[in-house]
């Protein structure tokens, strides 16, 4: 259908250039047609050689005016339908992409919303069928917990993300352990990555922030979520948090796949998710950077895409101290 339309619209506008073309060139042949008619009532209309060539030298000079004129005007006009056209087709094709994009959303989510719920009914269904010992019983119940926990993040996310598109999200800035909040997030929801060594905290100590708490552990979580889930071959990650030259500076580096400096320009769209195979395979709803931007911008906050050595991705915000 989306295919058809620009089909259809690259016809329509086919046929205005081709006609107003068409229409410029009989407007000058039709002027050159009047002038050389008059040119040749001239010639009828008197017998002095020099009047008549005098005439018709004045005629001349006006078709060539003329011409000039019809050509001239004819081609800011087309410049100006030109650029319209340019810019309605951009405009369409943004308005693809979005729908293309909004369609892959809306399957990422349902797919990322059943994962958790049939893993967490999976393991209240075991529950209740089976007889378990306390330590099988408690390993069920941590599992569902963890789900129930991902699905919360996930809902949670979509809901920010609305409330951020519309413009009605509620913004409450106080001070507060920026240094415990992480440590905290961290030993809630990636304890098992630290317990692994395959998630490294350097925090400097009793940092302040003033900002919306609840919305900076939305910038945590999802900052370090993304750089596991492109971590393909070995997890290690490096989160820091110290204050530097006035500021606070929270970076999160990775040894991932990296990020393009194509991609570095679109990673922060809403929906976007990168294009290549590798990252296809991986979860994601292409919310999540979308959502940490738009909280650095709330914030004043400035957040930039660095490359990691040997290889992988560094995510660095620093926020005025």
């Amino acid at each position: 259908m989306q295919k058809r339309t620009v089909l259809i619209f690259s016809i329509f506008v086919s046929y205005i250039i081709f006609q107003f073309l068409w229409w410029e060139v009989l407007l000058v042949k039709q002027s050159n047609e009047i002038i050389k008619e008059k040119q040749n009532l001239v010639a009828l209309s008197t017998t002095n050689f020099d009047t008549i060539l005098k005439d018709i030298e004045e005629l001349e000079s006006k078709k060539i005016k003329r011409v000039c004129m019809i050509v001239g005007e004819g081609t800011v006009f087309m410049l100006i339908l030109l650029f319209g056209i340019i810019k309605v087709r951009s405009s369409i094709k943004k308005e693809i992409e979005l729908n293309e994009q909004q369609k892959n959303f809306i399957l990422s989510v349902s797919h990322e919303l059943k994962t958790p719920i049939a893993a967490s009914k999976l393991q209240i269904q075991t529950l209740l069928k089976h007889e378990l010992n306390r330590e099988k019983q408690i390993e069920l119940l941590s599992n569902a917990l963890e789900e129930t926990e991902r699905l919360n993040k996930l809902v949670e996310n979509v809901l920010t993300v609305n409330q951020l598109s519309n413009k009605n999200i509620s913004f409450h800035k106080e001070d507060f352990n920026c240094s415990e909040l992480i440590e905290i997030i961290v030993k809630r929801y990636f304890s098992n990555f630290v317990i692994n060594k395959t998630l490294k905290l350097n925090i400097e100590e009793n940092i302040y922030l003033n900002a919306d708490k609840d919305l900076i552990q939305s910038v945590v979580i999802n900052l370090i979520e993304n750089a596991i889930k492109y971590s393909f071959e070995e997890v290690n990650i490096v989160l820091n948090l110290k204050k530097e030259n006035n500021k606070i500076v929270f970076e999160i580096g990775d040894n991932g796949i990296g990020i393009s400096a194509f991609e570095k320009e679109k990673i922060f769209e809403k929906f976007y998710r990168s294009g290549n195979e590798d990252t296809r395979k991986t979860k994601g709803t292409g919310i999540g950077l979308f959502l940490v931007k738009s909280i650095c911008d709330l914030h004043h906050a400035s957040i930039n895409v660095l490359p990691n050595q040997p290889k992988g991705s560094v995510f660095k915000i620093e926020f005025q101290g």
